[in-house]
């Protein structure tokens, strides 16, 4: 079976609710994923928008070192280099260089964007300290990748 990304706040493909972007509370999504396969050690996510206007796809949010066994992440995980038990996670720095997530808020008027949160399930714990950016991390994952999965989130500001 393939590996799964969901979230209770929206459906693949739909609108982010604003309590979940830079126009609202700015606080991440509640996230679970399914189908882990049994052979990962460690998970990671990235989330990032491709259709921000820069060169390279906006970073909103880095977390790795998440234990294999986590079912998800809870709303609103707090900014912090390192999480506290059970979770015991790292985040890395967004493309505002601070760490942790932060959420949609595209230019006004340019349009519908799309957030990519991509899960990857990797065979080999990660060596990296905390406050990584996402070309840290993309490289410190390269052939350690079991599976992957994405769920989209789209938002727009009037």
């Amino acid at each position: 079976m393939r590996m799964m990304l969901k979230s209770e706040a929206f459906h693949n493909g739909q609108p982010v609710p604003v309590r979940y972007t830079g126009d609202g509370e700015d606080v991440s999504p509640p996230l679970t994923w399914s189908n882990v396969p049994p052979l990962a050690k460690e998970l990671a996510l990235i989330c990032d928008d491709p259709d921000a206007p820069t060169e390279e796809p906006w970073v909103h949010w880095v977390i790795y070192k998440i234990p294999a066994t986590a079912p998800g992440l809870a709303e609103g995980i707090q900014r912090a280099e390192r999480l506290p038990p059970p979770l015991k996670a790292l985040q890395g720095k967004n493309s505002w260089n601070v760490v942790g997530y932060r959420g949609p808020a595209p230019p006004k008027g340019h349009g519908v964007h799309h957030y990519h949160f991509k899960l990857y399930a990797l065979n080999a714990p990660l060596t990296l300290g905390p406050n990584q950016d996402k070309a840290a991390l993309l490289k410190a994952m390269s052939g350690h990748i079991l599976a992957e999965c994405e769920l989209v989130g789209t938002y727009q500001r009037p």
